[in-house]
């Protein structure tokens, strides 16, 4: 009977699911005076983006309006800080406004996440480099 009780409590233990799991949410607010070097686009945008910490699962919203023409691409760069730019990490396979999407995360791109070097860039013909960028930030 011990015997049994200690197996099935061995097997309820690991089932469980780390207490320690959680989801983070992060901003970016997508103006071209974020761009590097900056623009006078009178576009805007904003990004929502959650990331669950055990299943490393990134899902984001990224709204825009106001652009110079069609978007021709979207991404998220990194790793970089504000001010700086860097290649592409994670392309958008859709970019018509409101863009939708989700991916795992490796362990380069959640590092580059979670110490705030990582943003969002919605490139235009006008502005191949990026006509709006922004930094995504945690919220508190």
């Amino acid at each position: 009977m011990r015997t049994a009780f200690a197996c099935m409590m061995l097997v309820a233990l690991a089932l469980v699911r780390p207490a320690f799991a959680e989801t983070l949410s992060f901003t970016a607010t997508l103006e071209g005076g974020n761009e590097v070097p900056p623009n006078q686009s009178a576009a805007k945008g904003d990004a929502a983006v959650t990331f669950d910490t055990d299943s490393k699962l990134l899902s984001w919203t990224v709204d825009y309006s106001g652009l110079s023409g069609p978007a021709i691409g979207a991404h998220i760069h990194g790793l970089a800080e504000p001010g700086s730019n860097a290649g592409i990490m994670i392309p958008f396979t859709v970019l018509p406004s409101p863009i939708i999407g989700s991916r795992t995360l490796s362990p380069l791109e959640v590092e580059g996440l979670t110490t705030g070097r990582l943003y969002v860039n919605v490139h235009t013909r006008l502005h191949p480099g990026g006509e709006i960028r922004g930094q995504l930030v945690k919220k508190q």
